[in-house]
């Protein structure tokens, strides 16, 4: 519980410097007097952007609902961890792609979706899709899609006053502004919040591989589950179009391939600390302590 506690913190402080980028770019732009524009449109597009978080991802996947016929193993073990967590059923669907990936979607646990795709059916053994869907159903019930869809407005509010800088430079020169320095503001801004958002999404993967763990009492199930998706998802990348890059921060890993800069604005930690951590809490909690 610690290491939740920790990964709390840490997103609260992240957005926390957030807010100090806003604060900051917003008090260079006529006094700040633009800054509450700028912050209504944020609030509309992450309103619009939680409550249709299902419909978006689900949409871009190309994914269908499946019957308990059609994939009875999935219904079996979604339904008997909701059960052990006292929460909803959520909706299953399944994305027609080889690439092997996972995710799960929706404002709360009452209209959540989880999607498997084709890849990772044929990839995973029962045992370690037990482990990835279990890690799925945490990012639901820790409220996940609200913290991402909050960061990513707020890295959308302060690209956007960054962009209205550099076209009208901020009004700062009457008043006396050094020019450089918000110049040099404009343009780093956008990346920060970029680092930021990205910060909060590993520290949003930690939280759910441990409490996924903890939910289905079997960490090196999801630990074998991550080594076995690491090399599936380099072999069948999904294609980096603007749908699909919307959305790849709620896949369980990284769905493109990439390297070298590529992995410093990844939405996912290393695969390999991922793995590290799990095979820590499987060897010192002796007995897991199920959710």
């Amino acid at each position: 519980m610690a290491g939740r506690h920790l990964n709390g913190l840490k997103t609260a402080a992240l957005f926390g410097v957030m807010w100090m980028v806003l604060l900051g770019l917003g008090s260079l732009i006529d006094g700040g007097s633009f800054i509450w524009v700028f912050a209504a449109i944020g609030v509309v597009g992450t309103a619009y952007g939680y409550w249709n978080s299902d419909k978006i991802a689900i949409k871009a996947m190309r994914a269908r609902p499946v019957s308990e016929i059609e994939q009875p193993a999935m219904y079996r073990i979604v339904r008997e961890l909701s059960t052990q967590a006292r929460q909803p059923m959520p909706r299953l669907y399944v994305s027609p792609t080889q690439a092997p990936n996972a995710f799960a979607t929706g404002r709360n646990p009452r209209n959540a979706a989880v999607c498997c795709t084709e890849g990772i059916l044929h990839l995973l053994d029962e045992r370690e899709l037990r482990g990835v869907l279990g890690h799925e159903l945490m990012h639901v019930y820790n409220r996940d899609i609200l913290t991402s869809s909050v960061a990513a407005a707020f890295a959308g509010i302060i690209t956007s006053l960054a962009q209205f800088m550099l076209f009208f430079g901020g009004g700062g020169r009457d008043r006396g502004g050094n020019p450089i320095a918000m110049l040099a503001l404009a343009l780093l801004a956008p990346t920060a919040a970029m680092l930021i958002q990205l910060a909060i999404s590993r520290t949003r993967e930690f939280d759910a591989d441990a409490g996924g763990a903890r939910l289905t009492g079997d960490p090196m199930a999801l630990a074998s589950a991550l080594a076995k998706l690491e090399r599936g998802t380099a072999r069948a990348p999904l294609p980096a179009n603007r749908d699909l890059v919307d959305v790849s921060h709620l896949m369980i890993a990284n769905p493109f391939r990439g390297g070298g800069m590529a992995k410093m604005f990844a939405t996912h930690p290393p695969m390999a600390e991922r793995i590290r951590r799990l095979e820590r809490m499987a060897g010192n909690q002796g007995p897991i302590t199920r959710f």
